[in-house]
């Protein structure tokens, strides 16, 4: 019998408006600790990049901190730091954001920095070559000079799916890179980096009727763009299992990584959740099953993990997406017999059903980490402008909890039995030295 979970629901107080220009806003006030956490979330990623220009979503999130409308190059990192407060921007399949952790009295710099760079950030010759140097020599450092460097997130997309949306290295080739241009630049901008295209949020600190003014002062002049319309990325589920394998010169212990398409979240939002937790249950701390099996009973694995989510982000994400597994292996180690007892594992799952309080504990796990991120003034901005892009609902943040606690028995079952060999995707990771090129040949950083 399933055992019961109460998890505490969040009331955070969410006020949503929208200005004149298409700008959408999400106030979400908690005087809880005077800071304040900044974001602007514009809906382009990885995935809207177009062919030739792989990379170029992460190169022009560089681009905006370097200089805007109205400040020098440097001036961003300058007010912020100057004001106490830390700030980043991070480029996904589906969006880019910009954001700030300040003190609450600082409220009103974050605003103008942020509005400027949506004005438009300095584009030139200079500050794009500098740029793309940047990039390739992170692309060196977290790819071609890592083991396991772009394992799995870049190597196993191009197995599971065939369009270069889909497909495609995020990272980006140093020849694409190398020919970006300041027009390309451009013509990002203009098309994706819209006041249409963004959603802006503030949480923690904050008077949500002065910072409606500050909004509508910094933000409100800026110019009315509306947002692109965005392509269907959809592509149909596999129907036979594909596999493929690669040699890192640099991984010292051979790795597996596997993947299963799961619902779509914007229209099965539940059926989608259900995956997330499955994920959990599979992976999740000793007691989980494939930990249990593969690492403490067999040791054929020396660790595996499983999560939603080519970048490992299950409330951040568009279709289509996926389940993953990856594990590393010990020397010599066998992945045809890991697979098999994956397969062994989710038929067991599927047949037998979980045991009395195996879904409540990971359940009460999964709940308390959402609990403990969302308290962060910061995290719950970032969280609800996704959201509100993504789902056209913030509030949803305050549901998360509560949702993942209504999973029952049932549909993890079903869940587990639809994750067969004919609908999976794997990438295997073969150690030591050979072709470099087929080893260090993609990027790997958000």
């Amino acid at each position: 019998m399933a055992l019961a979970i109460e998890i505490p629901r969040t009331r955070y107080p969410v006020e949503q408006f929208t200005l004149p220009n298409g700008l959408r806003v999400v106030l979400a006030p908690d005087a809880s600790a005077p800071v304040i956490g900044v974001a602007v979330v514009y809906d382009v990623g990885i995935r809207s990049e177009p062919e030739g220009r792989t990379g170029f979503a992460h190169l022009f999130e560089h681009l905006m901190f370097q200089g805007s409308a109205n400040l020098e190059k440097l001036a961003h990192f300058r007010h912020v730091q100057g004001a106490g407060g830390t700030f980043n921007g991070s480029t996904h399949l589906d969006y880019t954001d910009y954001f700030e952790t300040l003190p609450s009295n600082a409220l009103e710099r974050a605003l103008f920095l942020e509005a400027d760079r949506m004005r438009g950030p300095r584009l030139t010759e200079e500050n794009l070559r500098n740029q793309v140097d940047v990039v390739k020599e992170e692309i060196r450092v977290n790819v071609l000079n890592r083991p396991y460097g772009g394992f799995p997130w870049l190597k196993l997309p191009p197995v599971m799916f065939d369009t270069f949306p889909n497909a495609h290295d995020g990272y980006g080739s140093f020849v694409d890179l190398e020919s970006a241009t300041v027009e390309d630049a451009a013509d990002f901008f203009q098309r994706f980096y819209a006041c249409g295209n963004a959603v802006l949020s503030v949480a923690g600190d904050l008077d949500v009727d002065e910072t409606r003014k500050l909004i509508e002062k910094h933000f409100g002049d800026v110019e009315a763009r509306p947002a692109p319309v965005r392509p269907d990325f959809s592509e149909p589920d596999l129907t036979s299992e594909r596999r493929e394998s690669y040699t890192d010169r640099l991984a010292p212990l051979p790795a597996v990584a596997s993947a299963w398409r799961v619902p779509d979240p914007a229209t099965d939002l539940q059926g989608y959740l259900t995956h997330v937790v499955l994920a959990e249950v599979l992976t999740d701390g000793d007691a989980s099953r494939l930990v249990e099996r593969l690492v403490l009973k067999d040791r054929t694995v020396t660790s595996v993990g499983g999560y939603i989510g080519f970048m490992g982000e299950p409330f951040e994400v568009r279709d289509p997406t996926a389940l993953l597994l990856q594990s590393h292996l010990p020397p010599g180690g066998n992945i045809d017999r890991v697979l098999a007892t994956v397969d062994e594992e989710l038929d067991r799952l599927a047949t037998d059903g979980l045991v009395a309080g195996e879904l409540a504990r990971t359940q009460a796990r999964m709940a308390t980490h959402l609990l403990r991120d969302n308290d962060a003034a910061l995290n719950r901005a970032l969280r609800m402008a996704v959201l509100e892009q993504q789902r056209g609902d913030a509030n949803l943040l305050n549901e998360l909890p509560q949702l993942i606690a209504a999973v029952t028995d049932e549909q993890i079952v079903t869940a587990a039995a639809a994750l067969r060999p004919n609908r999976r995707a794997s990438v295997e990771v073969i150690p030591g030295a050979g072709n470099g090129a087929n080893g260090a040949a993609q990027g790997d950083e958000q």
